[in-house]
C-alpha cells in the first residue's frame, strides 16, 4: 500500500512510518518543516501544511490510505497564530476533502479519549468535531482514541517533570487525576494493523497501557527513575486554576487555564480496545519497566514544535 502519514515526522508519526516500511509499505510522511531525523530512508519527505489545503493536495494524490497524526499537544497552551480548532478540526477537514478528492481507500484518524464537541477543553472539543467530520465522510474510516502515549521523544513524563520539583512538590488535587499511558512501541503496531486491514474500518477504538496511574504516581516514578523521591502535596483545584490562569500571559510558562481544566478529567479506559488486535493488556509494557530500562531519568521535556 501506498500510505501518507500527515505529521508523519513528529514522535508518534516516526514510529509508525518506521512500522509501515518494515511491512512493505510505500511511506510518506507529511510535515509542515520535513526533517528525515531518525526515520528510515524509505521513507519519502512531503512538505505540506494541513491547514492549507492547496499545500497538501498533491501529496494526498495517489496515495491508497491517509494517517492524520497531526495534532497540537493537549498538555501546553497552542503556539503563535496556531489553535486547536484550526490545527485539529480544519486539519482534518483538509485531509478528508483530499482523500475524497482522490478517491483514497483508507483514512486513520487521531483522536483522544473523551473527544467531543461539547467537551470540557478546546482540545477535546476540536478533536470531537474532526471525528464528525471523519464520520460524515464517504472514506474507510477508522478512528483511535489513545490515553497518553510514552517513549522516546515523547513529552507526558517531561511535561509531569516541567509540573513539579524533586523531593517535595504540590501536584493540583494532590495530583489524584488517572491516567492509562500506552507505549508508543504498543500503539503503533495497531495502527498499523488499521491502515490495511478492512475489518477495522468504520470502528473506533479506545486503547490505553497495562496499568492506571495518578499524576502523583507518574511523578513518583518519574525521579525515582532520577535516583531522587518526592512527596507530593495537594493543591486545591480552584487555586491551581486561577494560579494558571493569571500566569498565562506570560511567554515563559507553558500552562494555561485549559490545562488546569484537562488535570480534573480522568484519562482512563472503561474496556480496553487492544484486544480487538488479539492483544492481551496485561502484556503491554508499563512506564516504569519504560523508565527502569530505558536508561535515562526521563523523556526530555520539550515542548512540542
Amino acid at each position: 500500500m501506498k500510505v501518507l502519514v500527515a505529521g508523519g515526522t513528529g514522535f508518534i508519526g516516526t514510529n509508525l512510518c518506521t512500522e509501515l516500511v518494515e511491512r512493505g509499505h510505500e511511506v510518506t510522511a507529511l510535515s509542515r518543516n520535513p526533517d528525515r531525523g531518525s526515520l528510515p530512508e524509505d521513507v519519502d519527505l512531503a512538505m505540506g501544511d494541513a491547514t492549507a489545503y492547496e499545500s497538501i493536495e498533491s501529496a494526498v494524490a495517489g496515495q491508497d490510505a491517509v494517517v492524520n497524526l497531526v495534532s497540537l499537544s493537549p498538555l501546553y497552551q497552542p503556539k503563535g497564530n496556531l489553535d486547536h480548532e484550526t490545527v485539529h478540526l480544519g486539519g482534518t477537514e483538509n485531509l478528508v476533502r483530499a482523500a475524497e478528492t482522490h478517491d483514497v481507500d483508507r483514512f486513520l484518524q487521531m483522536s483522544g479519549l473523551d473527544a467531543d464537541p461539547n467537551g470540557d477543553t478546546a482540545f477535546l472539543r476540536a478533536k470531537g468535531h474532526a471525528e464528525d467530520v471523519v464520520r460524515d465522510s464517504s472514506l474507510e474510516w477508522t478512528i483511535f482514541r489513545p490515553s497518553v502515549v510514552f517513549g522516546d521523544g515523547g513529552e507526558f513524563v517531561g511535561f509531569t517533570k516541567k509540573l513539579t520539583t524533586p523531593y517535595v512538590t504540590g501536584l493540583p488535587g494532590g495530583g489524584e487525576t488517572r491516567f492509562q499511558p500506552i507505549w508508543v512501541g504498543d500503539l503503533v503496531p495497531l495502527l498499523a494493523d488499521a491502515v490495511a486491514d478492512d475489518d477495522h474500518a468504520g470502528e473506533i477504538y479506545e486503547v490505553a497501557g497495562p496499568q492506571v496511574l495518578t499524576l502523583a504516581d507518574v511523578t513518583e516514578l518519574a525521579y525515582e527513575a532520577d535516583g531522587k523521591s518526592v512527596s507530593v502535596l495537594p493543591v486545591p483545584m480552584a487555586l491551581a486554576k486561577l494560579g494558571l490562569t493569571v500566569a498565562e500571559p506570560l511567554p515563559f510558562v507553558p500552562f494555561g487555564p485549559d490545562q488546569a481544566r484537562s488535570l480534573k478529567i480522568d484519562n482512563t479506559v472503561s474496556d480496553n480496545d487492544v484486544t480487538a488486535f488479539g492483544v492481551d493488556p496485561d502484556e503491554l509494557t508499563t512506564l516504569q519497566t519504560y523508565l527502569e530500562s530505558d536508561g535515562r531519568a526521563f523523556e526530555s521535556p520539550r515542548e512540542p514544535t
